[in-house]
């Protein structure tokens, strides 16, 4: 029977294919649990946590102090994406996945049980920085496992941008999850849900968390970093190390997600701000809508993967960018006409200009880094635009709406956001059907002393 060419396991291609399989699934299922735990605290923060955990702030500026408690958690995903891409360039991409996963989704269990303002005053706060900043450190660490788990079982380069748009596609997955988890939580609790109906969605994520560690459990090491074991060429440092490689790779990857990730949070956590005290929209209304978007998205996003396969990485990324550039002044048109069918059609279209980039984005970063420095290079370009991007984002939209009251000063912010995404990700090199499982493709990359070969225990 034929052979594939998984180096160090002689598969043959049915059983690779199997572990094809697996490792999608493995790396989906992550980044839904992980999409999940952390947009459950995008949704729960401006209905529940304002008037939680700071009572005695007026409406808005209690909504500041409630993102700038979930903003920690984007704060804290480059100290765990250089922890954990450590270990992930050095003990392997299975070890290192399941510990993320354990670590993200027991600090989402632990938030349902922190105290309010009520009963422990500000400590509330305090408590629910910390596990933010938890969860925060196993997410820096779960995108470049679960996205590498996927793209180095592909057995050709030409399906990359399809495969590795599956554990993307675990992003809107979760928001829907989360999503349907809070409208079923508040409907079921009536007003009870402000007291205690919101923690049952935090609670529920220990169930997930065990079915994700079984699945992850069930796959093999990739043949990529088999090779690299096998070659004795693990990397002593590789933080370090692809800090000193490849420096501006790490700064434009991180960079080119400015048009993605800003809006992204824009859309599915300022809009349950902007909504309620602007549009008058109510709360079940707005998620319902940011439902059907995420509903949308599980289909946009593996098309815009499939089409980067065939027209290129770099152009699908850019034509997202330019859309979403004009889409912010759109989005706040429909939604300022105040009529309910047209506000309900903005925001379940407004993350197709996010999936047009989110969809290619996995592969089109994953590509730039050499393979035995790849999890540590991709994980903190990756989530380095957390500090930029995505965790300022809601914090920096209500600002400039308390300040202005023009929504299109916004949108003028999604326009900047994307400009540079523009420039940087037509600096980036285009990978795009080739091979990238060499070392020697990555001349800017070289290979110095090389550590001794570990093993899945070590460190």
């Amino acid at each position: 029977m034929a052979t594939s060419d998984a180096a160090g396991w002689g598969l043959s291609d049915i059983e690779h294919n199997l572990q094809l399989r697996r490792a999608v699934v493995a790396g989906t299922v992550g980044t839904i649990i992980e999409a999940y735990d952390f947009l459950l605290y995008v949704q729960i923060a401006p209905l529940v946590f304002a008037k939680l955990f700071f009572p005695q702030s007026d409406p808005l500026t209690g909504t500041l102090q409630a993102f700038g408690i979930y903003a920690v958690g984007f704060i804290s995903r480059p100290v765990g994406a250089a922890l954990f891409g450590h270990y992930g360039d050095r003990i392997g991409r299975k070890v290192t996945l399941i510990s993320t996963l354990l670590l993200t989704g027991l600090s989402t269990f632990a938030v349902g049980f922190v105290p309010g303002y009520a009963k422990i005053g500000i400590w509330g706060a305090v408590i629910l920085t910390i596990v933010r900043f938890i969860q925060g450190m196993g997410i820096g660490g779960e995108w470049s496992g679960a996205t590498l788990i996927a793209m180095e079982w592909a057995k050709t380069n030409k399906h990359r941008g399809f495969i590795t748009s599956w554990p993307q596609w675990g992003g809107p997955a979760g928001l829907v999850f989360a999503n349907l988890v809070v409208l079923i939580g508040s409907a079921v609790s009536g007003d009870q849900f402000l007291a205690w109906g919101w923690r049952i969605p935090f609670w529920i994520s220990i169930v997930i968390v065990a079915i994700g560690i079984y699945i992850r459990l069930g796959i093999l090491e990739t043949p990529v970093f088999q090779r690299i074991l096998d070659q004795e060429k693990v990397a002593r440092t590789p933080v370090l190390e692809v800090i000193k490689a490849q420096p501006v790779m790490i700064i434009l990857t991180a960079l080119c997600r400015m048009a993605e990730q800003a809006p992204f949070y824009v859309f599915v956590a300022f809009i349950f701000t902007y909504g309620t005290t602007v549009l008058h929209s109510s709360r079940n209304t707005l998620l319902t809508a940011v439902l059907f978007a995420a509903a949308l998205s599980t289909v946009s996003l593996p098309v815009a993967g499939h089409i980067s396969d065939l027209i290129g990485r770099k152009k699908m990324y850019l034509i997202g960018a330019v859309t979403m550039g004009l889409w912010g002044f759109v989005y706040y048109g429909l939604l300022n006409t105040m009529i309910p069918v047209v506000i309900f059609i903005a925001i379940v279209l407004s993350l197709v200009p996010h999936d047009m980039m989110y969809g290619c984005q996995a592969a089109l970063i994953a590509e730039c880094f050499s393979p035995r420095l790849r999890y540590s290079g991709s994980a903190l370009g990756f989530h380095l635009a957390s500090i930029v991007a995505g965790g300022p984002a809601p914090i920096i939209a209500t600002a400039l709406y308390a300040w202005t009251r023009n929504p299109y000063v916004i949108a003028l912010y999604i326009f900047g956001c994307a400009v540079i995404s523009v420039v940087t990700t037509a600096l980036l090199p285009d990978y795009t059907n080739k091979d990238i499982s060499q070392e020697e493709a990555y001349g800017s990359a070289p290979v110095p002393s090389a550590a001794p070969a570990a093993s899945p225990g070590g460190g």
